[in-house]
């Protein structure tokens, strides 16, 4: 028995490469595709928000152009069966790439540049969004999935907590692409009226207005794209660097958000389904968050190095840690959009049709309550913060 067990592994390791090559040309069709597709979709996302809207940066993310071609494309033809692996693999070990090279672009000194009455600003607005959009979505009887996509969507930072939480609350190809067409609906309105909106609530206040805007718009981009026109249309650029720490200290809080949700999850599937498992370490904090975390980590070492000596890790000068960061992040952005293109090319719209207008409810109550709350903590506790 031994030696037939034996002879079996030689003879699995001997067609060890020929199995790693098959399974290579088996993705390559569906990879070549979702990778084809999100390239014309940083193209469009460019041109519309370039040269169609006149935004220095489009507020219109790649993600949702490579989404919605997706979808339009799956409707008007099958999805072909060789493409399929690849999309899969798209969908699930590029996507969790993206989300770990994304942590480069947190640093623990971005809290600390906003200070301690900007953070519990921040914090209290990703809780009432997450708390509200929850009792919203309960409320119209919606798959609790969804719900938790657009809470965190809406609290956090738009496509990127969404696409982060997806994998680990189990989500669907669909609900997934439901919340982040969701989110990025309501988060586009609020681009182009929350500049506007703020100027007014707040009486031209550069810091308040960064804030507003950094604590009650989803997306990294449309936030930035909003600061933006605010900062050119009154002169204020103050505004545009307060609303980006803002939103980046929003990101920061996935580290945290992702697991919590993880755990919550799994405890409801625990009770519905599996009354004496319990859930390990491995699953409440998936790997590709610790990624993100180790990231971030890095990242802020990195500076910390720069402010010291020059070098980041003792090896790297500015100039090279710049590159390296940017470069870092370019990938992140790409597996992104390459992972949600393959995301919108699985996704049948059939499921949409039992889900109808409800997400939009959902999303629109979470718009506006972030808003309201944004608009209410910074009227408390806005004036202690200097800038």
């Amino acid at each position: 028995m031994k030696k037939e067990n034996t002879l079996f592994l030689k003879i699995k390791t001997s067609f060890a490469p020929r199995l790693w090559t098959r399974n290579l040309f088996e993705l390559l069709p569906g990879v070549t595709a979702v990778a084809l597709l999100a390239w014309v979709s940083f193209l469009l996302s460019r041109y519309i928000g370039i040269e169609l809207l006149g935004f220095e940066k489009s507020p219109i993310a790649p993600i949702l152009v490579a989404i919605l071609l997706g979808i339009m494309i799956t409707s008007v033809m099958p999805t072909f069966e060789i493409l399929t692996p690849g999309i899969r693999f798209s969908v699930g070990k590029i996507l969790r790439f993206g989300i770990i090279l994304l942590g480069i672009r947190l640093t623990v000194f971005d809290v600390l540049r906003l200070g301690v009455y900007g953070v519990p600003i921040v914090i209290i607005c990703i809780a009432s969004a997450l708390l509200i959009t929850t009792l919203i979505n309960k409320k119209l009887n919606l798959p609790s999935r969804i719900g938790t996509l657009i809470a965190v969507g809406t609290s956090v930072c738009g496509v990127t907590a969404i696409v982060a939480t997806s994998p680990a609350i189990e989500a669907e190809e669909e609900e997934t692409a439901y919340a982040v067409a969701v989110i990025t609906i309501f988060g586009l309105i609020a681009t182009v009226a929350y500049p506007y909106l703020a100027n007014f609530l707040f009486s031209g206040d550069a810091v308040k207005i960064g804030l507003f805007l950094g604590t009650s718009i989803h997306d990294t981009s449309q936030v930035v794209g909003a600061a933006k026109v605010y900062a050119d249309t009154f002169a204020k650029p103050l505004a545009l660097n307060v609303a980006t720490v803002t939103k980046l200290v929003r990101n920061m809080s996935m580290g945290v958000i992702i697991p919590f949700l993880t755990y919550a999850y799994r405890k409801t599937k625990q009770t519905t389904d599996q009354p004496n498992r319990l859930a390990s370490i491995g699953k409440l904090l998936p790997m590709f968050i610790l990624g993100f975390l180790l990231m971030a980590l890095a990242r802020s070492v990195g500076d910390a190095g720069i402010n010291a000596n020059g070098k980041a890790f003792g090896l790297l000068e500015l100039d090279a840690w710049k590159s390296t960061i940017a470069l870092a992040q370019n990938w992140g952005d790409n597996f992104l959009v390459v992972a949600l293109a393959g995301v919108g090319l699985s996704t049948n719209l059939r499921r949409f049709r039992g889900m109808g207008i409800r997400p939009f409810f959902v999303g629109l109550g979470a718009a506006l309550s972030v808003g309201v709350v944004s608009y209410f903590a910074i009227y408390l506790l806005g004036n202690f913060i200097v800038y």
